[in-house]
């Protein structure tokens, strides 16, 4: 039975890709097939790279989050970089650098089941993620990790209105109340302006479109930077 005084138990809300397990190292294995598959006689690889960034931005609004919005990023790029006419045999194999990504079993950061099986016994736990419902649903139950989590939000992105929804459908309090992650952009600073605690987990790949600097919390609102997962049990 939980012993926590109720004043010392908080609700954390977790994300998953790349703070659970990893994710963004499969893309980047992609990425670098796609762009030596290209093989551009003008431009460099990492002008390329730029190049995509700038795509995966544009299909973001209509395609949101995950790899029909990744296939669709490379074969646009292709059609914009490649002087070759898309043929349907090389579309497919530029959907293969995708779909190979999907086949990757899913591969836990250290520590990540007995930190949450200890934090589980203390806190009120909520996976929070972003993306395509199916494919992080299929992630989440491959993990074997759900059974920590009073509950599981899959979003279609993580702004200062969806931090503010979970909050009214869970009946959170703010002061009580931390989002964890490895991303700037999504987990820390909105989760701020919402008025959330946050921690942020930095991860040597965190997605590139993620990357932004961390705002400095407004109090009562408060940060912790982390260097490990399982550090989250010395403070929590």
């Amino acid at each position: 039975m939980d012993s926590t005084p109720p004043e010392l138990r908080q609700n954390l809300l977790i994300d998953a890709d790349d703070t659970l397990w990893e994710n963004n190292i499969y893309f980047e294995r992609a990425i670098a097939g796609f762009i030596s598959f290209l093989n551009h006689r003008e431009r460099s690889p990492v002008e390329v790279r730029d190049i995509l960034n700038d795509v995966e931005r544009e299909c973001i609004p209509s395609h949101g989050y995950g790899l029909d919005s990744f296939t669709h990023a490379l074969v646009k790029t292709f059609e914009r970089l490649s002087v070759e006419p898309l043929t349907p045999a090389l579309q497919e194999t530029i959907r293969g650098f995708a779909h190979a990504i999907a086949e990757q079993p899913i591969e836990l950061l250290a520590d990540v089941r007995d930190t949450l099986e200890s934090l589980a016994e203390r806190h009120f736990l909520v996976l929070v993620t972003k993306g395509n419902f199916v494919e992080q649903s299929r992630k989440i139950e491959h993990s074997g990790l759900k059974q920590y989590f009073c509950a599981v939000e899959i979003l279609a992105e993580k702004d200062v209105h969806a931090y503010r929804s979970v909050l009214a459908r869970h009946g959170l309090l703010s002061p009580h109340t931390w989002m964890v992650g490895n991303s700037p952009k999504s987990d820390i600073n909105p989760a701020l302006k919402a008025g959330i605690n946050a921690v942020f987990l930095p991860h040597d790949d965190t997605w590139v479109l993620e990357h932004e600097e961390l705002a400095p919390p407004e109090p009562p609102a408060r940060l912790l930077i982390l260097e490990r997962f399982p550090d989250l049990k010395k403070h929590f």
